[in-house]
């Protein structure tokens, strides 16, 4: 449709095939739309009876938004839609829903020993160049702890991390 606009200025957007086109492609986004939104329901219906305590990231979407790695997958998640979804039922059956500080180090912080990385020992986007790791593994380097030089997945060992502030809420502040 923008080509076609391109091409013959603004009386393209006066032709019958044009605004026909257009309804079609706004019926799709509307459908594609409810389909999401109907997934999102479902799913914090779901989490909600199945936990009472239900632990999420309280995170900065809109600077997550400036990154131009992910700025696109995170966009498509609607995390903003999601928290606000989840909140609101989680009141309603009385759950408890814990939101993790958005500075909490919980793609930094070892599951097993509470060890967290800094400096040059972090994990970004890109992996961790020091350690020539990749960004979706977690090694911990304290060598007291059960996981010393074993590859975890960084999802699963943030998840640990997350599941820990049930027990110990005092662990969520940023360091």
């Amino acid at each position: 449709m923008a080509k076609k606009r391109v091409r013959n200025g603004e009386a393209a957007c006066e032709s019958k095939n044009y605004l026909k086109t257009k309804a079609k492609l706004q019926a799709c986004y509307r459908k594609a739309s409810n389909i999401q939104n109907d997934l999102m329901h479902k799913f914090t219906t779901e989490l909600v009876n199945d936990y009472d305590k239900i632990v999420i990231e309280n995170l900065s979407v809109k600077g997550m938004l400036m990154s131009y790695i992910a700025s696109k997958g995170v966009h498509r998640s609607m995390f903003g839609k999601f928290k606000q979804i989840l909140t609101y039922k989680c009141d309603w059956y009385g759950k408890d829903l814990i939101l993790a500080n958005k500075l909490y180090p919980s793609t930094q912080r070892c599951a097993a020993c509470g060890n967290v990385k800094k400096g040059d020992d972090k994990i970004t986007l890109y992996g961790n160049k020091k350690h020539g790791t990749k960004h979706n593994e977690y090694i911990c380097y304290n060598k007291k702890c059960p996981n010393y030089n074993k590859v975890v997945d960084r999802d699963k060992n943030a998840m640990l991390s997350l599941l820990a502030l049930t027990e110990h809420p005092e662990l969520n502040h940023a360091l």
